[in-house]
């Protein structure tokens, strides 16, 4: 569309009013010519191409554009040349067609570096509010720990060296900031915490784990199904005076990897509080952040039991 736009100006603009509508098809031929031929050349080198950064790879594209004009410009000034005596001189001619295509390229290369500037402001705008997200739920998560630690070393001082060790690995993996861990490495977070939370709770916390014999090799942000299991033991156990129980289920199924955290509900139902909310809503975006809109995070009441699911693609 842009290019036929261009051959409609080239037309109109010309001073023989009654050949406008030859001029455009020629002008509008040509054009699709140089387009045509310009991203099949861009088609066969995209392997290597792909490695250049992205304003790198713009300049290179306007490179192949120049060089197709001149390449179409020449072969239609002997075409021309061969059909009509009306022709002005070859170089004048192929320097025109160059000075149109450099403008053009030159206004597509400034569009094509203030979308880019756009998307990089995007995506810097993105990661602040992950880690904003991040630093609000990090507080919460630490003293809810430190003050399960601190009640620990009181009742039961032979377990603190277990403890100490446990909340040392999480306090890693919370001050680290939002990043990609293996999901091994993930449940492997979520089985320090319980081990912490068993501690407190005793016989009241009851944890089932439905894991495959072969974890899935995928990555995922840290600390993204702590915060389900923290949720869980918060609403689903705390409130109880028997306790409740916990459950952590990893299913993988057609392409996708669904892990589960499900609690059952008190029977008297707890309000949710503004923690439950900053929580949920830190793992959701940082799972849509990483798969690109493809992941995502669903929590559902049914049945007695409340249940967040997350669903991750696998690579």
């Amino acid at each position: 569309m842009a290019g036929e736009a261009l051959a409609l100006i080239m037309a109109l603009a010309s001073e023989a009013t009654g050949t406008r509508l030859v001029q455009f098809g020629l002008a509008s031929l040509g054009v699709q010519w140089v387009s045509l031929a310009t991203l099949c050349i861009v088609y066969l080198l995209r392997r290597p191409l792909a490695r250049l950064p992205p304003l790198a790879l713009a300049w290179v594209c306007l490179g192949f554009l120049l060089c197709m004009t001149l390449l179409v410009a020449s072969a239609a000034w002997s075409v021309l040349q061969a059909s009509t005596s009306a022709v002005e001189g070859r170089t004048s001619f192929v320097l025109r067609m160059l000075a149109i295509a450099v403008i053009v390229g030159f206004m597509m290369l400034l569009t094509y570096q203030n979308y880019w500037h756009a998307r990089q402001l995007a995506v810097l705008a993105k990661q602040l509010e992950l880690e904003a997200l991040q630093a609000r739920i990090r507080p919460h998560f630490l003293f809810n720990t430190l003050n399960t630690g601190a009640a620990l070393v009181h009742q039961r001082p032979e377990e603190a060296e277990r403890l100490l060790l446990d909340l040392s690995d999480l306090f890693r993996a919370a001050l680290a900031g939002p990043r990609e861990i293996s999901l091994a490495d993930e449940l492997s977070l979520v089985r320090r915490y319980l081990e912490i939370e068993g501690l407190r709770f005793g016989p009241r916390l009851r944890v089932e784990w439905r894991l495959p014999e072969a974890l899935p090799t995928l990555v995922i942000p840290a600390l993204s199904i702590q915060p389900l299991v923290e949720n869980a033991i918060r609403h689903g156990v705390e409130p109880a005076a028997a306790g409740g129980d916990v459950s952590v289920e990893v299913v993988e199924a057609e392409g996708v990897v669904q892990i589960t955290v499900g609690n059952a509900l008190p029977a008297t139902p707890v309000r949710p509080t503004a923690g439950h909310q900053v929580g949920l809503s830190s793992v959701r975006a940082r799972v849509q952040a990483m798969t690109q809109g493809r992941g995502s995070v669903e929590t559902q009441a049914k049945d007695g039991r409340y249940t967040a699911t997350l669903r991750l693609p696998m690579p």
